[in-house]
Formats: structure tokens, sequence, C-alpha cells
């Protein structure tokens, strides 16, 4: 892990409380240059109003929150950060060119246009009024309004929602480059498998808390071994007995079991129940690892 002397934005012991009801709780967390950090959580964790205190749309009741060592509602605070919100319109009218000009002209330092719309994937669509663009190119133009103003702090909320497997792997290489030249990136997303394949470092929230903080491969290395999963009339009780098992219990109409021995395991669990089926063995995955923290009925959904 990187010093704290490279965080770029931090909240400090943080509550924040939203129709009467208690959100964030003594949040404390921090965002680093150079690094990919994915906030990741069930609903209703904490994370839209973490981004939004970060990004200055909010303002907590208690706590500290800053960016850039300054208020987030600051200008010279907000002209440093580049925000990709879920749900966020585009001007009909408007070309895409057009759109990024106009967006281009609130930094200081921005990129071309030009430049901005090759990184985004977009130099073919330039001339294309942005009512005309389906659902996956629309976010490829708010990836674009992003960063082209060179962001130190980019922001990106479910940024592959609507994009296909080819732009989803181009953004997810513009984003790694950049974090490789230094900017902070914090990514929220319900897509383990993005959030494994991007991050640098997992913050897993559960009510208004961070309850993990680490990379993706020690986050993983904490579930360990192999899951497997099955259909099966054995009580979850019953699973945990079986030879090398770490945990158990229902995933949808399945069981899913953490084993450290899947040998062991799958030869007790077919001796035990004749009736066994459909069953499935796979390294533990970052998906494995996040369920074992929140526990069966806080799941992020996908």
């Amino acid at each position: 892990m990187q010093d704290d002397l490279s965080a770029i934005a931090t909240l400090a012991k943080v509550s924040k409380r939203l129709a009467g009801k208690p959100v964030l709780d003594g949040l404390t967390l921090k965002i680093r240059a150079g690094e990919v950090t994915a906030l990741l959580g069930p609903n209703g964790a904490g994370k839209t109003t973490s981004v939004g205190l970060l990004t200055g749309r909010l303002q907590p009741d208690t706590g500290t929150v800053r960016l850039f060592g300054l208020d987030p509602t600051r200008p010279a605070a907000r002209s440093r950060m580049g925000v990709m919100l879920q749900s966020a319109g585009l001007p009909d009218v408007m070309t895409v060119f057009e759109l990024v000009t106009l967006q281009s002209g609130y930094y200081p330092n921005p990129r071309p246009v030009a430049e901005t719309l090759a990184i985004a994937g977009l130099s073919d669509l330039a001339k294309r009024r942005c009512g005309a663009l389906s659902g996956g190119q629309a976010r490829r133009v708010h990836y674009r309004l992003a960063i082209c103003g060179r962001p130190a702090l980019l922001v990106l909320d479910e940024p592959t929602a609507a994009l296909d497997r080819v732009s989803r792997q181009a953004l997810w290489a513009t984003v790694r480059a950049a974090a490789d030249d230094g900017t902070a990136i914090l990514l929220t997303t319900h897509d383990l498998a993005e959030a494994d394949a991007l991050a640098d470092r997992v913050l897993v929230m559960d009510r208004g808390r961070i309850v993990a903080d680490d990379s993706p491969a020690a986050l993983r290395a904490r579930a360990g071994g192999s899951v497997v999963r099955c259909r099966t009339m054995l009580p979850p009780a019953l699973l945990l007995a079986l030879p090398a098992v770490r945990e158990a219990g229902p995933d949808g109409t399945d069981q899913r079991i953490i084993t450290g021995d899947a040998v062991a395991t799958v030869r007790a669990l077919c001796s035990a129940d004749p009736n066994l089926a459909d069953l499935r063995i796979a390294d533990a995955a970052l998906e494995d690892a996040i369920a074992a923290l929140l526990g069966p009925d806080r799941r992020i959904a996908a």
C-alpha cells in the first residue's frame, strides 16, 4: 500500500443521515494517486452517498471531507476532478464534437478535443447528435466528458453499463493507463469481475462502514481454496461438517461451499447425498471473498 501522503481525497470520521436515516457511520477512507480504488458493497451500503460527499454534491453531518486538501465544493478542487455518473443525460441537439468542445472549455488545461475523442473511441461519432446515440455510445460520451480535463481524480460510477465486450475492454485499458500516469481513480461497480480486473485496491462497504480494505488478490486469499456449488438437500450445518469446509450457505437455488480441499469435500458430499445434482468446482474468486465478508443476506447484486 502507498503511504497516506499520496491521498488526494479523504473522508475522516464522516457521518451522514438522509431522510432521517443513518447512511454513513463514522466513515474514514482515502483515495490515493496512481491507484484504481474499487468501492464495493450491497445496495444501501453508502457508496453513492460517499461519492456524493467526495464530489461536493452532499455535505457531511459530522466529520471532514477533503479533495486535494480543500473543501470539495471549491472550484479549485472540482476543476481537477472528472466524474462519470451512472445516470446523466446528454443534450439531444448537440453533436458529440460540440459537447466535447463545450465541456473541455470548463477546464484550465484540457486535452485537445481530437485526442479526447480518440481515447474514448468516439472519433467516428464526432458529427452525430447526442440524441441519436445508442446506450453504449452515450456511455462512451459520458466517459469522454469525465476525462477531457485531464483530471487528477477520476470518479467512475458503473462505467461499463450498456457497453459491449470490446468497448468494455477498451475502456478498461484507458483506465489502467490513466492510473499508471498517476491519476487517482475511484470506481463503483456491481460487476465484481470488473473490479477484480481493474482495481489495485478494494474497499468493501456495508451499513455505512468500511469492512475490508485490501488488494483483490489479498481478498481472494481470504476465501482461499475452491468453491463448490451444487444442489443438495443437505442443510448448511451438515455441509459445514464436511472435510475441509470453511463456509457453506445458500446461493440462490444452489448451496455454495468454500473448501480448502475440494477433492475431500466432494468425496464426502457425494457419499452423504446420493441425489446430489449440478456439481461445479472453481477457484475462489473476489465474489466469494466478498460474499464471505458480507454474509448471505448482504450480497452485491449484479
